[in-house]
């Protein structure tokens, strides 16, 4: 199980740690963000600490309608315990936690602040 808080800005968030190419374990805060289809996303400072290794572009279409171009990245996280190899989409934003890394997972959020996130693994039916 994966478990956070949510914050005074009613996001929930949880503790991600992820392997930087030096093979160091660092670990940031990310919003769980359930309008997000990818799986995580990084703001470009952290992935150039990271040193992470890039893999290819790619386009999403936002919520506005508008379309975007970026950059797409690999590393290793820890999740739920597990090691996972999976890509990182490139962002000017706080790291984004998207539903294709909660794929599995159910999601309880008690929304307010200092409420408690938790995911917790599923078997589906």
């Amino acid at each position: 199980m994966i478990t956070g808080i949510v914050n005074r800005d009613f996001e929930p968030i949880i503790p991600l740690s992820v392997y930087g190419a030096d093979g160091q374990i660092y670990t940031k805060n990310a919003i769980v963000d359930t309008g997000f289809n990818g799986w995580l996303s990084l703001p470009p400072n952290l992935i150039a600490q990271l040193n992470l290794r890039w893999k290819r572009r790619g386009r999403a279409i936002l919520g506005d309608g508008s379309e975007c171009v970026f950059n797409i990245y690999e590393a290793l996280l820890v999740w739920d315990g597990e090691l996972l190899t999976i890509p990182f989409d490139e962002a000017d934003s706080e790291p984004l936690v998207g539903m294709s890394l909660m794929n599995g997972y159910q999601l309880v959020v008690q929304v307010f602040p200092g409420g408690l996130v938790e995911l917790s693994k599923v078997t589906p039916v």
